[in-house]
């Protein structure tokens, strides 16, 4: 068992703030109370804000081996997509890359208080397996590191077969029926890119895999690229495609969903949908502050995510946490901080189906983080819950617990050493003549 203890505030994500309270972890995993318990390791809190792990709704976890590549800054997707898809070949995707590229990621993830990552696998090589190589590759990156892994087989430009098929294999070897092994560590799910890449047939097939399965299902929507496309090929909006094609339903999360116009609100509203806002992208792509007040206040589940290294170099979600609280109001009304933390751990989680994540309640897994609030950062915070986001933009949390363990103590990955993850993402890379 561990206890956390000392802690100058336990914001719970449950609408609950407990001044003082320790959080005991239980052997299995799990918080078993708000009290301490005697003769157990103890975690030191004080001086901390404590929270439930960010939950990362929205990544590419490969792309952080792609991060500031020449062409890919502020130019429109229809440009950004191809250079991107060149270094994908010139690298060479497979499951050494993937694992490679997932390593830093997650220790990225855990060092800026992520615990789980939801990680969009968008590029895909001719496959002899089914993919579950490159999936597996980066569930172990997951394992070793002690962090969270939800693995979307996505599609981009796909077979539609084979990427069904691919999907189905990978569930059947990762996790049992439902999408999530019994530790809650790794989930599965499935989602194309979008309507601009994958036709009916992907999204079809891969809802039969979905349904067969017990899975998730996400995709994007509302790029912008997307947007010209749907229009040119189907003279329709996205989201009216994507309702065409069962893919507005309450097992689906969508990602971006920026410029919606009034009749793409109500569908996404009515169709039980959960939403992803992910503004570390959507800005320095171009593709504009996505309405998630409008949307959060007409009873739509909001979560937060990063996206990948292509277009968010960082995977550090409090910091795009802030970001999104800061630009709310060019979208409709103010958001407030507590709100904005809520979107980035129980919105992210139950958008993923997962209620034992993303809030610190008695039977949730024991995913925590301790946020110091004593530094010059936080001099002069009169609310240090609001200070989390107002305050320090890089801030880094003091501990990180996942599932009762300690993955990050003072700062520290415990699990690996960071310098290792860095360099052998690196030295791969150097090896493959990209560095």
């Amino acid at each position: 068992m561990l206890n956390v203890t000392g802690a100058q505030t336990v914001w719970t994500g449950t609408g609950e703030e407990l001044a003082g309270a320790d959080v005991q972890c239980g052997d299995d995993g799990r918080i078993r109370s708000f009290d301490r318990t005697e003769g157990v390791e103890t975690l030191d809190a004080a001086g901390c804000v404590v929270t439930p792990g960010l939950v990362n709704a929205h990544h590419h976890l490969l792309q952080t081996a792609f991060r500031t590549l020449p062409g890919t800054r502020g130019v429109p997707m229809a440009q950004w997509l191809p250079t991107m898809a060149a270094a994908y070949t010139a690298v060479g995707v497979d499951d050494e890359l993937a694992h490679a590229a997932a390593s830093a990621g997650l220790a990225e993830a855990l060092l800026c208080g992520v615990t789980t990552v939801a990680d969009h696998h968008l590029t895909w090589p001719p496959l002899t397996d089914g993919g579950v190589a490159i999936a597996s590759a980066t569930a172990t990156a997951a394992r070793e590191l002690g962090a969270r892994l939800v693995f979307v087989r996505g599609s981009a430009r796909d077979d539609a077969e084979t990427a069904a098929a691919s999907a189905a294999a990978i569930a059947a070897a990762l996790v049992p029926h439902g999408g999530v092994t019994d530790d809650g560590v790794v989930q599965v799910a499935v989602g194309p890119a979008g309507v601009h890449s994958d036709s009916p047939d992907t999204f079809r097939l891969m809802a039969e895999v979905a349904a067969a399965h017990g899975l998730r299902r996400r995709t994007q929507a509302n790029e912008q690229v997307d947007v010209v496309i749907a229009a040119e090929r189907h003279g329709r909006r996205p989201l009216q495609l994507l309702a065409e094609w069962g893919w507005l339903a309450p097992d689906v999360t969508l990602a971006h969903l920026c410029d919606l116009t009034p009749a793409d609100l109500a569908l996404v509203v009515e169709s039980g949908v959960t939403a992803t806002h992910a503004p570390g992208c959507d800005l320095p792509m171009g593709w504009g502050v996505a309405p998630m007040a409008a949307l959060a206040d007409a009873g739509v589940t909001v979560g937060l995510g990063t996206s990948g290294g292509g277009s968010n170099d960082a995977g550090h979600l409090l910091a795009d946490a802030r970001l999104a609280l800061q630009v709310a109001p060019l979208a409709g009304r103010p958001v407030s901080a507590r709100e904005v933390l809520g979107w980035a751990t129980r919105g992210s989680a139950d958008g993923l189906g997962r209620f034992d994540l993303g809030r610190l309640a008695v039977g949730a897994r024991a995913d925590l983080v301790c946020w110091d609030v004593t530094g010059v950062a936080d001099a002069g915070v009169a609310d240090p819950v609001a200070g989390l986001l107002w305050a320090s933009p890089g801030r880094r949390p003091r501990h990180v617990v996942v599932g009762g363990r300690v993955v990050v103590r003072d700062g520290v990955l415990q699990t690996r050493p960071e310098a290792d993850a860095v360099g052998r993402l690196q030295a791969l890379l150097a090896a493959r003549g990209t560095r």
